[in-house]
């Protein structure tokens, strides 16, 4: 039986109108069908773009293990003993001819954060720029201009540290504009019911961009030399590239090959949501609570998600003492159940909201506390559960699933509350949100100078707290409607 759920606050008069997914006073249009339709290959070649993105981004966290000298390590890191030797302890017939540099831990903690730095100022412009003119060749070249300067990466690391850092953040800066551009690009695309489904399909390349480009980079690592980690990611950019101009649109407008049923089912759908107005209303953005909701969120989420996907690899090898080739793929499991649960969490979203009449608000604030909650309770006990490695595996492994819910939550809540500048809030939550990216791996090595399971306990709970707070916050104050300030008459349908 179907149970209408009326939301989480319903005395709050601004979640009234939020009651119902339903376009209320506006035509109801049949759904386009789902097969060949071209929002659908939209999500999918997003996906493989953002699978394409990831693995640029974190492929530098295996190989790092293996371009730094193991005597540097050795000398700088102390690797804990508290753990026994898991792996073999035969010799590994393992590639040696790459290349080998002195860089102790501040210094790849500064490599591996700088990225970061890149990233952190094309997130507004690129969000803004995409609103104006659209987000296809946006996040095309952004993509693009990542892949071709990672062909570069054994070069700049031959230059020197100094080099290498620069290269990391120029790539920061071509991949900063491809979240914002994809947001603009959904506020045209994605019907209101569909919007759960369609945007976890497509960020869901992330997590399995990181779930193939981990243990695949150990594998090159081990077998090759990490150089050709390099040379594999930013060719299959420039291929990806490729593919996306040729096949994608920026509105189904302009699309050349969408039918006539699906087009008008679109724009209908999105007829009450959109603004006509031409400047961007800056100043009610900035004051409106729930895109600040979003931010704290945003930046809450992230901090354990980049603790762990810049140092997770550090953690298997250091604490846990897992070999490279092993190291690799183990980092990478935790990311598939994360891909996983985004694929089915966006399915269930968008279920509950068109079935069981569960309100905007509602299904967003209970995906994000799972989807915060939850991870923070797991990556404390990884970090209290000692040297059992199928535990500390399957407790980060679980933690990082439960992560995927929040792709449903307040990753996408900037489409129902302002479609318009979709790509601009983006922009802004992920600004602050990338703070984590630039000052976790710095303060986490700062507090690991010893490698131990204690030291690592003080990181996870830190992220944990930070998530949990960010879990309430967002709980408080987030809303699931179009707000005033997103309409250009003041008027329209609240979501």
């Amino acid at each position: 039986m179907r149970a209408p759920v009326r939301g989480l606050s319903p005395s709050d008069g601004e979640e009234g109108s939020d009651s119902t997914p339903l376009l209320q006073g506006a035509p109801r249009t049949e759904a386009a069908p789902v097969c060949c339709s071209a929002r659908y290959n939209l999500a999918v070649l997003a996906f493989f773009g953002f699978f394409v993105l990831y693995a640029l981004r974190v492929n530098l966290s295996v190989a790092l293990v293996d371009m730094v000298d193991s005597n540097t390590t050795l000398a700088d890191n102390r690797t804990s003993k508290e753990c026994a030797e898991h792996s073999a302890s035969t010799k590994v017939l393992h590639n040696q001819m790459g290349k080998r540099y002195q860089w102790d831990a501040e210094t790849q903690g500064w490599i591996l954060g700088s990225f970061f730095y890149g990233y952190i100022i094309t997130q507004i412009p690129g969000g803004y720029i995409a609103s104006k003119v659209g987000g296809k060749l946006l996040l095309g070249f952004g993509i693009l201009g990542t892949a071709v300067l990672t062909l570069f990466t054994p070069i700049a690391a031959d230059f020197g540290v100094g080099a290498l850092i620069v290269l990391r953040a120029l790539e920061g800066l071509g991949e900063g504009v491809t979240f914002p551009a994809m947001h603009a690009m959904w506020s045209s695309w994605a019907p209101p019911l569909e919007r759960s489904k369609l945007l976890s399909i497509s960020y869901a390349g992330a997590q399995l961009g990181t779930v193939i480009s981990l243990p695949l980079s150990g594998i090159i690592c081990f077998y090759m030399n990490w150089t050709y980690v390099f040379y594999l990611f930013g060719i299959v950019g420039i291929i990806w590239f490729v593919l996306w101009i040729w096949l994608v649109s920026d509105s189904p407008e302009t699309h050349k090959s969408i039918s006539h049923c699906e087009k008008e089912y679109i724009l209908s759908s999105l007829k009450n949501q959109l603004s006509s107005q031409k400047s961007v209303p800056w100043i009610p953005i900035l004051k409106s609570l729930p895109l600040w909701a979003i931010v704290v969120a945003h930046f809450s989420y992230n901090w354990i998600f980049y603790t762990l996907l810049t140092l997770l690899p550090t953690y298997m090898k250091e604490i846990l003492r897992f070999n490279v080739q092993e190291n690799g793929i183990l980092s990478a499991v935790p990311y598939f159940g994360c891909w996983l649960c985004m694929i089915l969490s966006g399915q269930a979203a968008d279920h509950l909201r068109a079935k069981w009449n569960f309100s905007t608000i509602c299904v967003r604030r209970i995906f994000s506390l799972i989807g915060m909650i939850g991870p923070a309770v797991f990556l404390v006990a990884a970090g209290f559960i000692g040297c059992d490695y199928s535990l500390a595996v399957a407790f980060l492994t679980i933690s990082t699933t439960l992560g995927g819910f929040c792709s449903s939550g307040f990753s996408i809540n900037h489409l129902d509350i302002a479609p318009s500048y979709a790509g601009i809030l983006l922009g802004i939550t992920n600004t602050f949100a990338t703070i984590p990216g630039m000052v976790g791996p710095v303060i986490a090595k700062s507090l690991t100078p010893e490698n131990t399971i204690r030291e690592w306990q003080t990181v996870f709970c830190i992220a944990a707290a930070i998530n949990v707070f960010g879990a309430f916050f967002f709980t408080l104050f987030a809303k699931g409607e179009v707000q005033n300030w997103a309409l250009s008459d003041h008027h329209g349908h609240r979501n």
